[in-house]
């Protein structure tokens, strides 16, 4: 018997050709190695678990096989609307250039909005979302990383029941990891009205799909083609602060209108394919903008089909910009050296660089782990404000007075190269000021990290921070 162990741990060696093939980063690659070499049996079904993570649309069957934005034989990838061209015309030049980089960046359009509402927590964004779904004419495309079956969750399962009897086309996915808890039973009536549902569909043998990393972390949700919602929230009564053990939840969703909604049906429309095979690119999904564009706009895409990290260089581009402010909300905060050296730059050029970090989440390790980095941001003049009054789960940026990002992505390792995230960044002076706002409400029921006295923590926790740290590629 012991023989045998000997050697399947010699062959689980043979894992070790494909880490390197991947061409990982430098810190993610020693990693998995030291967990293949050093934790038996244990490391490698880690690995072949949740580190094969670069998978190309090619692959995942998205760009080869369908893009809604080829299938509509809309323009080339980088061309912007003369509406919104007009727009972003009268921004300065540094800031036009800026939106440029991003273009070819995401190989998006620069885009617009007519209409942004900050909705902040599931007070207002739940409403907001209910009276859409209520008054909704033609379809309904919803996308959520977690549904809880509660109270909550069944409410918005009978809306979207009502609006499919009504006639209303109402697709609803979710992520079969983050909704683990929601079972199709509950599903019966809407499907008896004609509601359609899917998974994201990572997990799946019967299609070839063994991937438990490859999670849709994505919120969005799309009404008649014309209203949009993107942010961070998810559907349950947690969200609601009714979980005593999390207490009152913090987060940020925001509601758009104008050209950018087409934009974002493209995305709804290629992850719904993924998922089931089935094309979204009729006309009527698309309605032709005719409004006044106010806001130049911007999609942010991020997941392990794409090589180039455009969360992390959209993060990286946006210190890199900030001349005065740059505030950062994040549920999860484990960076690699490019945004730490972005953000410790920012600070060194004497902008007001603030991070916003949950105190309180459900995995307690990350916040150990990205407390190991607080020493050298704060000797840059980094501000670190650690939130405990409940759940701060909102993703949001501020940036001068201009500037603002609302989304799904964290600042860790996760958000930046497994999940598939979803960020809108927006030019607005009122927004921002909104964002500002709250980001001020916040930081006052915060602790700031004090420098001195976080220097003076205790050593067990300093050895258990740097334990912890070289494991973060893999969290």
């Amino acid at each position: 018997m012991k023989i045998c162990l000997i050697v399947l741990y010699f062959a689980s060696w043979g894992t070790i050709p494909h880490l390197l093939l991947l061409k990982k980063r430098p810190s993610a690659t020693l990693a998995w190695l030291w967990a293949i070499l050093f934790i038996p049996f244990l490391g490698v079904s880690a690995y072949l678990a949740v580190g094969t993570d670069r998978l190309k649309r090619k692959r995942l069957k998205r760009r080869a096989l369908y893009s809604a934005r080829k299938t509509r034989q809309r323009p080339p990838a980088t061309t912007t609307d003369a509406p919104t061209a007009g727009l972003v015309a009268t921004l300065p030049a540094r800031e036009q250039e800026f939106l440029q980089l991003l273009s070819r960046i995401h190989q998006l359009p620069i885009s617009s909005a007519e209409s942004i509402q900050i909705l902040r927590d599931s007070t207002a964004f739940y409403p907001a979302l209910e009276e859409r779904i209520s008054t909704a004419q033609h379809h309904i495309h919803l996308e959520f990383y977690i549904w809880e079956p509660d109270e909550r969750g069944r409410r918005f399962l009978a809306v979207l029941t009502a609006a499919a009897r009504r006639g209303v086309a109402v697709r609803l996915m979710l992520d079969e990891m983050g909704s683990r808890r929601f079972s199709e039973k509950l599903l019966a009536e809407f499907f008896a009205a004609g509601g359609h549902f899917s998974w994201f569909q990572s997990l799946d043998p019967r299609r070839q799909r063994f991937f438990i990393n490859l999670r849709n972390h994505r919120k969005l949700q799309i009404i008649d083609g014309t209203i949009a919602f993107v942010g961070g929230m998810n559907v349950g009564g947690a969200y609601e602060g009714l979980d005593p053990e999390l207490g009152s939840w913090r987060d940020v969703q925001v509601e758009v209108s104008g050209a950018i909604v087409a934009e974002l049906q493209e995305v709804f429309a290629d992850d719904w394919y993924f998922a089931t095979g089935e094309m979204l690119a009729e006309v009527r999904y698309y309605p032709v903008y005719v409004g006044h564009p106010r806001h130049p706009a911007h999609i942010i895409l991020g997941g392990p089909d794409t090589r180039n990290e455009p969360i992390s260089k959209t993060f990286v581009s946006l210190l890199n910009m900030a001349t005065r402010r740059a505030w950062i909300a994040t549920g999860y905060f484990v960076p690699d050296d490019v945004l730490l050296n972005a953000l410790e730059l920012a600070a060194a050029r004497g902008v007001d660089v603030r991070l916003l970090i949950s105190e309180k989440t459900d995995h307690p390790y990350l916040v150990t782990v990205g407390r190991s980095y607080y020493g050298q941001l704060l000797a840059m003049g980094v501000r670190i404000f650690e939130y405990s009054r409940g759940i701060n789960h909102a993703k949001i940026a501020v940036v001068d007075g201009h500037w603002a990002m609302v989304g799904s992505a964290n600042l860790d390792y996760r958000s930046m190269r497994l999940n598939f995230e979803l960020n809108l960044l927006f030019h607005s002076p009122p927004q921002n000021e909104v964002l500002a706002r709250i980001f001020e409400g916040d930081f006052a029921l915060c602790q700031e990290i004090d420098p001195v006295a976080f220097g003076r923590r205790p050593f067990r926790q300093k050895f258990l921070e740097a334990s912890l740290r070289p494991l973060s590629p893999l969290l």
